[in-house]
């Protein structure tokens, strides 16, 4: 992708950063999210706008953005822990 200094706004970039941070999974999440299409599809294409927004590979944004739709379609879903 090519450099986007003037794209966007230090404001976007730090809404985009904090609204990543807010519905990605962690620790606290995962199991209670870990198995819905709509928060694991809603994380990946919010990653993607992320990787648009600050530069990043066409492929990564292309990449996050197949696995948010198959995550859509329930063509895949979470294996589970193993430990459990």
């Amino acid at each position: 992708m090519a450099p986007n200094n003037t794209l966007w706004s230090i404001k976007a970039k730090q809404l985009t950063k904090e609204l990543h941070n807010e519905i990605s999974l962690n620790n606290n999440s995962w199991h209670k999210f870990r198995a819905s299409k709509e928060r694991r599809s809603a994380e990946l294409i919010m990653a993607a706008m992320s990787q648009i927004i600050n530069n990043g590979e066409d492929i990564d944004v292309e990449n996050l953005l197949k696995q948010a739709i198959l995550w859509i379609k329930e063509d895949v879903k979470d294996p589970g822990c193993n430990n459990h």
